[in-house]
């Protein structure tokens, strides 16, 4: 038979009080919080992609938003920032979202989320939401932007990044009111090859895929992932064609990627350009002169290229590669802001 074992008293004698361990002391910048301290930032859960959506009762299905990854953080002082996904605070750029964020009517909040423009037809729209700040490079305050909210890491003095995911959507749904520039990123009860293939026919990017009992983890790490309908990425210019009748004076811009560390063309774009962006591009692109005879990048063609500095970054949207690792019906989408949002693509991982 197992012994059972006595509990130890409560005081050590008679006369001595019971004492508890002494209190960490409070952050001064959060005086009345009681509960859990409200991160400063927050790395993104990242969506990692996939040919095809997963299929069961463990995985929601969203529309993929074509913006900018960014995160709302209402601070306990009143304060309202909103991040980019490498922490810049970008929060004079979409005053409207700051002002619907101010409305939530919370103490403190982290609300995960992407920043978009939308067009005639109710699409998320990159270029939209570059024209809004200015073209590539602008920032002027967006009006038109909106914030689609589809995540919620903190609320109250709470943090709920070790809460099912279920619960942190059931929790921001009822938070968001939806008359403002901050809107509910609905999930879509449907099957996940017809939902894709209603995304396809409606001209979306894509679906993501979460797994409803997946905690928040930083990182791409599976519990999320992106089925594209158009691949969509980014990729650094190291160069251009010149062209006198084309807009911005140049044919088509030279793309480089990531291979084992280093940058490796990938082929060219020569579309997608609006004559505003493409004579903007063009004046970067001067300012940035290769000081060396020989390219950025390994290069074999015969092509006339004027190369330059790899510096700017364009997002691509295109149908795939060739057999030798080139770009398929590449188009330009704008550019990259070059601090911040701009994983070029890695051949070796395909990320």
């Amino acid at each position: 038979m197992a012994r059972r074992t006595t509990s130890k008293p409560l005081l050590t004698d008679d006369t001595a009080p019971a004492r508890s361990r002494p209190r960490k002391p409070r952050d001064p910048a959060q005086p009345r919080l009681l509960l859990d301290p409200m991160p400063s930032r927050v790395e993104p859960c990242l969506a990692l992609l996939k040919s095809k959506p997963p299929k069961g009762p463990d995985w929601s299905y969203e529309i993929k938003w074509d913006g900018w990854r960014g995160a709302i953080h209402i601070e306990p002082s009143g304060v309202v920032r909103v991040l980019t996904k490498n922490g810049h605070d970008w929060s004079k750029r979409f005053p409207a979202v700051v002002e619907g964020a101010k409305q939530l009517g919370v103490a403190s909040a982290i609300l995960d989320g992407e920043i978009v423009c939308f067009d005639e037809q109710g699409r998320s729209d990159f270029n939209l939401l570059q024209q809004s700040l200015g073209g590539a490079r602008g920032s002027r305050p967006a009006a038109e932007a909106a914030f689609m909210a589809f995540d919620l890491l903190y609320l109250d003095g709470h943090d709920f990044r070790n809460t099912e995911l279920s619960v942190r959507r059931h929790l921001l749904e009822n938070l968001i009111p939806g008359d403002t520039a901050l809107k509910f990123s609905e999930e879509f009860d449907a099957d996940p090859d017809d939902f894709f293939a209603a995304a396809e026919q409606h001209g979306l990017e894509g679906i993501i895929a979460k797994d409803r009992n997946s905690l928040y983890r930083s990182g791409r790490l599976g519990d999320w992932l992106k089925i594209k309908c158009v691949a969509s990425d980014a990729f650094v210019i190291v160069g251009y064609e010149p062209s006198i009748g084309a807009y911005g004076g140049f044919g088509s811009l030279l793309l480089a990627a990531r291979k084992a560390g280093q940058l490796v063309c990938v082929g060219s774009v020569g579309t997608g350009f609006k004559e505003r962006e493409a004579n903007a591009l063009r004046k970067m692109m001067d300012k940035l002169p290769w000081k060396k005879k020989a390219p950025p990048v390994p290069y074999s063609g015969k092509r006339q290229v004027v190369w330059q500095q790899p510096t700017l970054i364009a997002e691509i949207a295109y149908r795939g590669w060739t057999g030798d690792r080139k770009l398929r019906h590449s188009s330009f989408k704008g550019l990259r802001e070059l601090q911040d949002d701009a994983t070029i693509y890695d051949l070796d991982s395909g990320d």
